[in-house]
């Protein structure tokens, strides 16, 4: 096909799009495969979004005409009708949906060697923070003096290691 002919059916596409917002439908009214559409939504990025736009606008167009069907029958005192748009435009009447239950969890006591372990963790734990309080003013200032001059970083690394390593405790 020539780019004219082409050109053509992208806007015959694009316009039954509008009306219709089905691709198979779009596709057969132009003679073209779903393929061929989508090829050319790949390789046209302009006319991938005319086709987008035209299939929100075609199911807008769609929306207002089921809503003015909705609303006629609504007038003509059809039931579901009524239940249908009160349901889905008055709070009143939503479908509520009411969950109850409880939740249990069973309470395990710790055993002695448990709570030996979690003292412990609490003690480093309160070691650490200590130790981190007493050190924190001078490793800002150590970061800063690494920041400001890069060739520190190495003894900076090396005083952090040695900082961070416990001490030893002797054998007993």
């Amino acid at each position: 096909m020539n780019l004219k002919k082409n050109e053509q059916l992208k806007n015959l596409i694009v316009e039954h799009l509008r009306r219709t917002p089905i691709i198979e439908a779009a596709c057969q009214k132009a003679g073209i495969s779903r393929q061929t559409l989508y090829r050319w939504k790949a390789e046209d990025p302009d006319f991938a979004k005319e086709v987008e736009k035209a299939a929100t606008d075609g199911r807008m167009l769609v929306n207002d005409l089921a809503e003015s069907q909705l609303i006629g029958a609504v007038k003509d005192r059809t039931l579901p009708a009524i239940t249908y748009w009160l349901k889905h435009h008055h709070p009143s009447y939503k479908t509520k949906i009411q969950i109850e239950g409880s939740l249990q969890m069973p309470q395990e006591e710790l055993t002695p060697e448990q709570e030996e372990v979690v003292k412990e963790a609490l003690r480093l734990a309160a070691l650490s923070s200590a130790t981190e309080s007493e050190h924190g003013a001078e490793n800002a200032k150590d970061l800063q003096g690494s920041a400001e001059n890069p060739n520190n970083k190495e003894s900076h690394e090396k005083e952090n290691t040695n900082r961070a390593k416990p001490e030893k405790s002797s054998p007993e």
